[in-house]
């Protein structure tokens, strides 16, 4: 995979294998430590110990669709090939919480991609989990939560298309803002869309 996106797309795939009805994401760019972290943490049926403790092999998965499980291990080779590492920690019925960290100016880093594309791929693809997505810099802050939006949106689909240009803009303008400048919130932008 050639962007973290991707890894995180695979990552929250499988949270929703596990039944996973609740998927955080958080991914925390911190220049001054040069540490880049993105971490996922689900509500999913979780791991037993001896599943937990194979979660690095790739020949080990608990899908059905294929015989290999690569995501994984790939993100986890990924990580500290940037003098980083992969934390994994889960329960039996306590859901999973997945953290990779890179060394964030590291040469062999991926790029973090197309962030927006994937989360607005995962809240219309999964209209039925409940997304909270959080990304920190330096510059600032964005966060995105479905619960809210729905509750905001009442009857409108999240598919509607006008509700997907929407929810495209605000992730879009969210992470550019988190980036480059000031706080930006996901209910600053309801407020936007209820007034407009």
């Amino acid at each position: 995979m050639k962007e973290i996106a991707l890894h995180i797309l695979d990552i929250a795939e499988n949270s929703i294998a596990a039944q996973a009805t609740a998927i955080e994401i958080l991914i925390e760019d911190d220049a001054v430590r040069n540490r880049l972290r993105v971490s996922i943490r689900d509500d999913g049926q979780g791991m037993d110990p001896a599943t937990l403790q194979a979660i690095g092999d790739p020949f080990v998965t608990s899908r059905t669709t294929r015989v290999a499980g690569l995501g994984v291990p790939l993100l986890k080779a990924a990580a500290e090939a940037c003098n980083g590492c992969l934390t994994v920690q889960s329960a039996p019925a306590g859901g999973t919480a997945l953290s990779a960290e890179f060394q964030r100016d590291h040469i062999d880093r991926m790029p973090l991609g197309d962030l927006a594309g994937t989360l607005l791929g995962l809240v219309v693809g999964r209209p039925g989990v409940d997304w909270r997505f959080r990304y920190r810099t330096a510059a600032g802050s964005f966060s995105f939560d479905t619960v809210s939006i729905r509750q905001a949106l009442g009857e409108l689909p999240l598919s509607d298309p006008a509700i997907l240009r929407w929810l495209r803009q605000t992730l879009e303008q969210g992470i550019r803002e988190a980036e480059k400048g000031p706080a930006f919130s996901g209910a600053a932008a309801r407020s936007d869309y209820q007034e407009a």
